[in-house]
């Protein structure tokens, strides 16, 4: 049974992970027509198309995005207590659901930081994912950067960054331990 929950686990959380990516591409108007930003469109058109015919956008924020998001954190909760025999609350399985996608959203941001600290050693910002990396990252680095910039060439942004982002998951998972 462990294999099987880690199986299921596994196939809702990284479908939640490509939804909330399309959805932090949205919002910082990333190039839609890289080739890794084209895989996300695709993999989550089928479900978001649907839902936009339904649920209008405010703004730049794509609402059918996010519910959908959310559907998807809220059936992974329902399959797996399911799965474990674990009873199911309607208003309990909506904030769950949100504690999700939020927790999901934090951990993107994390190693989509770490994934741009790594590149960074590496390449020289020539590939399309070094290119989406940093339209991903630098709304919420260059903040930083104007409070504390380079020293000498090494740049704390990311670092700072990372505390921060580790510092809120600690924060909500503390917060809603009970649930």
């Amino acid at each position: 049974m462990n294999a099987t929950v880690f199986l299921v686990d596994t196939l809702f959380g990284l479908y939640l992970m490509v939804v909330v990516l399309r959805l932090w591409l949205q919002l910082v108007r990333a190039d839609f027509y890289n080739p890794m930003s084209q895989f996300i469109v695709k993999a989550t058109h089928p479900l978001v198309g649907p839902l936009r015919r339904i649920i209008p956008s405010i703004g730049r924020f794509d609402t059918a995005t996010f519910v959908l998001a959310l559907v998807v954190a809220a059936l992974k909760i329902i399959t797996l207590s399911l799965m474990v025999g674990g009873s199911l609350n309607p208003v309990g399985i909506v904030i769950v659901a949100l504690i999700e996608v939020v927790k999901e959203t934090l951990s993107i941001m994390f190693w989509v930081l770490i994934l741009r600290a790594i590149l960074s050693w590496i390449s020289q910002g020539q590939t399309p994912i070094d290119y989406l990396l940093y339209q991903l990252t630098e709304p919420f680095l260059a903040p930083i950067r104007k409070v504390i910039p380079p020293l000498g060439g090494l740049d704390l942004s990311v670092l700072i960054a990372i505390i921060g982002l580790q510092f809120l998951q600690l924060l909500l998972q503390d917060t809603f331990r009970f649930f």
